[in-house]
């Protein structure tokens, strides 16, 4: 098979980049389409792959403010992956939480597209997008008719895969309420193997780890923490920190985004990881129980498919304080194992993920090939 990957851009390195690192394993001689790829911002070793991008490549858009500069390229969006010419391939697989799913492939070519969320502000977080847009008034007029275009466009573009694969069964109900299509799901992959327990963990303070934006509801974590009087550790930047710090108490401690080898130590040695946003799937509580970790984690979307209550974690029902406070102060109550903590997380290694694509690829294309 002559197999392309497709991906909506490569700008850093995240769990969406991890999924198609992974497909490369599989398909090492397989180019890799994008709308933009920023070598100065991604690891080095994306440049020894065949990365083949959009012509907005060419547009002045700049490394570091690249997806804040996203706005003013939306509408060309489209045109950019449908100008992608994928005729000589075989097997298209797309990577996308925007636009990928949208290239156009020959009538006899298979394309799988991996959805790890349907265009988040194009629908369900449509509304806080246009009510946080900043702009002038022609261009906040303007913005509203672009994104019903693009709505409209992103509906279309769902239907052109011959199969669509969500992340999470979370995902895949987002996938059927906004594109009206089912989705197989096969969870993204996570290095379990790097992730690892230590012998004897400190277990004397929780762990919060993200990129602070309000839907990450970091404010509850600190909250909670602060009213039980117990150590908590945040760590990351983003434009919710200073509010965040101006919130804690002496008990709450702030760090900077973290190497991933810190991160990994603070996770093996945190008395539980708290979880306290809506994720489509949410890669870090994983790894936490792959470090033998209990997770406490707010009770709705992917949380729900990674944490086993009682086993591997807690959830909390409603994302308040007093529930969150409820939860850590049951947990305190648990004997947790690490060893079974960590063997659940086993089912999300990168090796079962690629095992999973590798089998539904065989399916289809056999399904193809006798259509044909």
């Amino acid at each position: 098979m002559r197999v392309a990957l497709i991906h909506d851009y490569l700008i850093h390195q995240g769990g969406s980049e991890n999924c198609v690192e992974a497909l490369l394993e599989i398909f090492p001689q397989a180019p890799v389409y994008t709308s933009y790829f920023s070598a100065q911002t991604m690891p080095e070793r994306w440049q020894r792959h065949d990365i083949r991008t959009s012509f907005l490549q060419k547009l002045p858009l700049g490394t570091k403010n690249y997806q804040s500069r996203l706005q003013y390229v939306l509408p060309l969006m489209p045109m950019a992956y449908e100008s992608l010419d994928l005729r000589e391939f075989d097997l298209v697989l797309s990577s996308s939480h925007a636009f990928a799913k949208g290239v156009l492939t020959r009538a006899d070519t298979l394309h799988l597209s991996y959805i790890h969320t349907p265009t988040r502000y194009l629908w369900d977080l449509y509304q806080e997008y246009i009510w946080d847009y900043r702009g002038g008034w022609f261009k906040q007029a303007l913005m509203p008719l672009a994104l019903h275009y693009l709505r409209m466009w992103d509906f279309q573009a769902a239907q052109r895969p011959d199969t669509l694969i969500a992340n999470s069964q979370h995902v895949a109900r987002r996938i059927q309420s906004y594109y009206r299509r089912p989705a197989l799901v096969i969870h993204p992959p996570v290095d379990v193997d790097y992730f690892r327990p230590v012998a004897h963990p400190q277990a004397d303070y929780y762990l919060i780890a993200s990129r602070w934006v309000p839907y990450k509801r970091g404010d509850l974590a600190i909250a909670a923490c602060r009213q039980l009087g117990v150590r908590l550790v945040v760590v990351g930047d983003g434009p919710e920190l200073k509010k965040l710090k101006q919130m804690a108490g002496p008990t709450i401690e702030f760090l900077p985004h973290q190497p991933r080898a810190k991160l990994r130590d603070l996770m093996a040695n945190c008395k539980a990881l708290i979880f306290p946003g809506e994720e489509d799937f949410g890669i870090m509580p994983v790894e936490a129980q792959a470090c033998g970790r209990p997770v406490v984690a707010y009770g709705r979307g992917g949380a729900l498919e990674t944490v086993v209550p009682g086993i591997t974690g807690l959830h909390f029902a409603h994302q308040t304080v007093e529930s969150l406070i409820k939860a850590l102060k049951a947990s305190e109550q648990v004997e947790w194992d690490p060893a079974i903590i960590r063997a659940h997380s086993k089912q999300f290694a990168r090796t079962e993920y690629q095992s999973a694509m590798k089998a539904l690829i065989q399916e289809q294309w056999t399904r193809l090939s006798h259509r044909h």
